[in-house]
Formats: C-alpha cells, sequence, structure tokens
C-alpha cells in the first residue's frame, strides 16, 4: 500500500485549522423548518427593499421600516404594511400650523342652467365661480361718487330755478347707475369653470363669449398675487399652451387662488384622486341623509 497523498501531518500547522474549515460538508436544511422552503417563511413574503426598509435604517430585513412599525405576517397573503389610523392621516393632511386647508367649493354641486349648456354628455363637472367681489369695486365707487355729485348738483341746480340743467343732472345719474347695474350683472353672470377635461369662462349678457382650454393642452399655469390680493384672497390666473396666445390665457380677479390652483392641477395630474374623493364624499352624503 503505497503513502497517502497530499503533505504530512504536522501539529504546529497554522494552515490547517482553515483547511479544515473549508473541507467541512455543507449541512443539509429540512424543508420544513427552513426560511424559504414549504411552509414556513419565505424571503419572498417580507417586505422588499424599499425607502421604508433601507440597510442604514435598523432591522430592515426584520421587516421593521423607518416608521419602527414592524410589518404584520399574514398567513395568506405574506407580511402585510402596517395600518395607519385616521388621526394619523388627518395629521398628514394638516399643514404646519396645525389648520386644515381651507376648500374653495363651487357655488353649486350641480351645473347651472347657465354652465350645463356648454358641457357635453360625457364630461363631468367639478364647479364653477363667480369672480371675487373687487371685480365691482370701480362701477360701485363711481356709483357712490356720482350720487353724491349729482345730487348736491341737482339740488345746488333746484335753487336756482334752472330746471332743464335739473333735469339733465338727475338723467345723468340715472345713466350712471344704469351703468352699475350692468356691470353687476355681468358680474353675476361671468363664471369660472372646471370640468375633468378643461376649463371655460362663460360671460357676456347680450353676447355671450366662452373661452376654454384643454387640461391636456396646458403647458404652464400660474396665479400672481398683489398686496391687495393677499390681504383680500384673490388672483389672476395665467395659462399657457404650446407656448401661443390664447383665447383663455389670464382670468383676473379669482377668489381662494391657492385653493383653486390645487384643485385644477389635481385634475390635471391625480383625476383618479379627484374621483375616488367626490365618491367618497358622495357616499358619505347619502349616508347622512339615510340616517
Amino acid at each position: 500500500m503505497g503513502s497517502p497523498s497530499g503533505p504530512p501531518f504536522d501539529p504546529d500547522d497554522p494552515d490547517r485549522a482553515r483547511r479544515e474549515r473549508d473541507t467541512e460538508p455543507i449541512p443539509r436544511i429540512d424543508p420544513d423548518e427552513g426560511p424559504g422552503y414549504g411552509s414556513g417563511p419565505r424571503l419572498s413574503d417580507g417586505p422588499s427593499f424599499s425607502d421604508d426598509a433601507g440597510y442604514g435604517d435598523g432591522p430592515g430585513y426584520a421587516g421593521e421600516g423607518r416608521s419602527g412599525r414592524a410589518w404584520v405576517r399574514d398567513p395568506e397573503a405574506g407580511y402585510l404594511p402596517p395600518e395607519i389610523s385616521e388621526e394619523e392621516l388627518a395629521g398628514l393632511r394638516a399643514d404646519a400650523s396645525g389648520a386644515t386647508p381651507r376648500r374653495v367649493l363651487p357655488l353649486e354641486d350641480e351645473p347651472s342652467s347657465l354652465v350645463a349648456r356648454y358641457l357635453f354628455p360625457t364630461e363631468r363637472y367639478r364647479g364653477e365661480w363667480k369672480r371675487h367681489w373687487v371685480h365691482l369695486v370701480t362701477p360701485i365707487i363711481v356709483g357712490i361718487a356720482a350720487t353724491f355729485v349729482l345730487g348736491y348738483l341737482s339740488g345746488f341746480l333746484a335753487g336756482q330755478d334752472v330746471g332743464a340743467l335739473t333735469t339733465i343732472a338727475v338723467l345723468l345719474w340715472f345713466a350712471v347707475m344704469g351703468w352699475v347695474a350692468w356691470r353687476v350683472a355681468d358680474w353675476w353672470y361671468d363664471r369660472f369653470i372646471l370640468t375633468n377635461k378643461r376649463v371655460m369662462v362663460v360671460n357676456g349678457i347680450i353676447t355671450r363669449r366662452v373661452a376654454m382650454m384643454p387640461l391636456v393642452r396646458v403647458t404652464d399655469m400660474k396665479y400672481e398675487q398683489t398686496p391687495a390680493g393677499r390681504a383680500l384672497n384673490y388672483g389672476t390666473f395665467v395659462l399657457e399652451s404650446a407656448g401661443q396666445e390664447q383665447a383663455l390665457r389670464e382670468v383676473k380677479n379669482l377668489p381662494n387662488p391657492n385653493e383653486l390652483y390645487l384643485r385644477v392641477v389635481e385634475e390635471m395630474y391625480e383625476p383618479q384622486a379627484v374621483e375616488a374623493r367626490l365618491g367618497k364624499e358622495q357616499d358619505e352624503a347619502k349616508a347622512d341623509d339615510g340616517a
């Protein structure tokens, strides 16, 4: 019998322990006990590697993310994310001061007869708004000034026994007040309209003007507020479409511009979220009516 191959046994060899460890057989894992086999917890059942379970944020492999909440394991669905209570969601919806953001509500839940004629059947109505009352400041100031000036003038002329001039002053006052009433009526029929497909402006009493812009064509939208606008909560919307001048480019004196701006942007980028929220509100309203 020949001598065994390999180097002779040396008890003082420093590499002997390493060689014995490297040549140890690989142990077999029971399919019913080891992770990733059989009915035991599989590696694919845990949370995926995402920002919520990062490498540097603690025990990511144990199913606990940056929020400190442990994932819940369901025997059928695997690991499920932690549930967030309604109180926590309310905190996320609040702003830094702790107050919930204001909501800009439309005039009516359903389109008025003035607006309904311009909507096609598959279009979903989102709301209509009149311009801010500051739009009437100029005609109201003119009416008040005309009342004082022409009233004083007609009284003075009546004392001078000049009947013709007094009549002219009174007729002039009626003409000014008629112009003021016209401007107020024009403001009442002037509407900014939002649907799920476009924004519109309808105005005019005798000569009706309808301007619209599809939401998919809006390339840029902003609103501007002067110091007076910030104090009284109104602003001017500026809409751009493919760098061209449009009929609906500038809409002045809209109320609650920040909230209205967010509402239009949400309709542009998150229409599914709008549908879900409106559906939930309608269900809650029906439940309240049933109660």
